[in-house]
């Protein structure tokens, strides 16, 4: 089979790898792929979202099978223009897409089908948006008025502000309404309120009727250690998640899994593919903070290692609306992958700086934003690389994917320290506790 991976992070590198391991996939493309992705695969130079090159190029190499990995060009509609093309693909439509590209599209289906979540109010107007704000904070200290607020649209993960005060939820209205901090994509708002709790991750292979969620993870989305600093598109990620319960897995399996399936095939949006569940386990019980259209980064890199059945097999199956024959197996190991980003990251970084790797073990090295060039790598974007190890508990995860980041360096470069800290600590839970 040739095989097209649309991508270029080190979620697309981790899918890559898991592909390979089927002895069905002779050829494997990436479009645009990266430096290390050349290693595993034939990298090709056509953007992620040039939509009419990435079809040409599947019918004139004839591509078997694709698959769709990021938000945008799933959101731009690649699934359906390759399956117009006769090309069978792993990937949402761009009307199931619409879970993930807008806010408001996932608000309104959760209501509409009483998918527990946080209680909100859409804004088109920024006065309105303010005007909400301070009835919300009303009679309320300075300093305890926390909300959330979303841009509607695609923003590269960092479209969502937790506001702690009037004054930053205020001003995070300001960013998005009026300064167009992600472009169109604020156009609208969601308003939330803040929910606490462990955050829990979970991606989940569907093909429209039968849901496979793979094991829990934990991501870690601000850039310094104790959860500082800005939001990032993660910093690194642990599996499984320790908060992250039978019991709470069957809850979440009954009143959220299931609904949120059923209420996009009422939608006439049938989801084929791998759709992330980002969860907030409040008091009163588990609670959707998002929804992803596709396989989530990093967390991909920490779940995919500790599957045990063929990843060609079960996107297969998806496509195919067979997913309730194939047998979906995890390993009962733990991950932990750690990121190693550029100086200034998530703001303004530079490129180009040389990249040592040393001798990283049985540790994953994916790459995200490198180059190849001459035989050396060389930085190439925010996120830059990132290596997963996987043991028989969690503390001998984290150390060992910190002694392989270690091996790797370059000028500027940075990591948390503290990736895993939150689920090692877990109160009442063991080191080793897969589930």
């Amino acid at each position: 089979m040739n095989i097209m991976v649309i991508g270029s992070g080190g979620r697309e590198h981790a899918l890559v790898k898991a592909i390979k391991k089927n002895p069905l996939a002779e050829k494997i493309y990436a479009l645009p792929g990266n430096g290390g992705m050349s290693l595993d695969c034939e990298c090709v130079n056509i953007k992620a979202t040039d939509l009419d090159s990435i079809v040409d190029f599947a019918i004139g190499h004839k591509i078997d099978f694709a698959v769709v990995a990021p938000d945008d060009p799933l959101a731009l509609g690649l699934v359906d223009r390759l399956h117009d093309a006769g090309i069978k693909c792993f990937g949402p439509t761009a009307k199931a897409a619409r879970i993930e590209a807008s806010k408001v599209f996932a608000k309104e289906l959760m209501k509409e089908y009483s998918i527990p979540t946080a209680r909100y109010e859409t804004f088109c107007d920024p006065e309105k948006a303010m005007e909400y704000i301070d009835s919300q904070c009303a009679g309320k200290a300075a300093n305890a008025c926390s909300l959330v607020v979303k841009a509607d649209g695609l923003a590269l993960g960092k479209g969502v502000i937790i506001c702690a005060t009037r004054e930053e939820a205020k001003k995070a209205i300001k960013d998005i309404m009026i300064d167009r901090a992600f472009g169109k994509s604020g156009e609208r708002v969601v308003i939330e309120e803040y929910l606490e709790g462990p955050e829990v991750s979970i991606l989940a292979f569907t093909d429209g009727e039968t849901v496979v969620p793979l094991v829990s993870s934990m991501d870690h989305k601000r850039a310094l250690d104790e959860d500082k600093g800005l939001n990032t598109g993660g910093m690194g990620a642990v599996a499984p998640n320790p908060y992250y319960t039978e019991e709470i897995a069957e809850i979440c399996m009954r009143d959220i899994f299931m609904p949120t399936i059923r209420a996009m095939n009422a939608r006439g949006a049938t989801f084929r593919g791998c759709l992330y569940f980002g969860l907030m386990l409040t008091k009163d019980g588990p609670r959707v903070i998002e929804y992803n259209c596709r396989f989530g980064d990093p967390e991909t890199q920490v779940v995919l290692p500790l599957l045990k059945s063929d990843l060609l097999d079960i996107m297969m199956a998806v496509e195919d609306s067979r997913l309730k024959d194939i047998e979906v197996e995890m390993s009962r190991e733990c991950a932990c992958c750690v990121i190693k980003a550029s100086a200034g990251y998530p703001e303004a970084y530079e490129k180009g700086k040389l990249i040592e790797i040393g001798d990283t073990g049985e540790a994953l090295v994916f790459h995200s934003g490198t180059r190849l060039e001459n035989g050396r790598f060389y930085t190439n974007g925010g996120r830059v690389i990132g290596v997963t190890a996987t043991a028989a508990t969690l503390g001998d995860a984290v150390k060992s994917a910190y002694e392989a980041i270690d091996k790797i360096s370059f000028d500027g470069a940075f990591c948390r320290r503290d990736i895993g800290a939150k689920a090692l600590k877990a109160k009442g839970r063991q080191e080793g506790l897969w589930y």
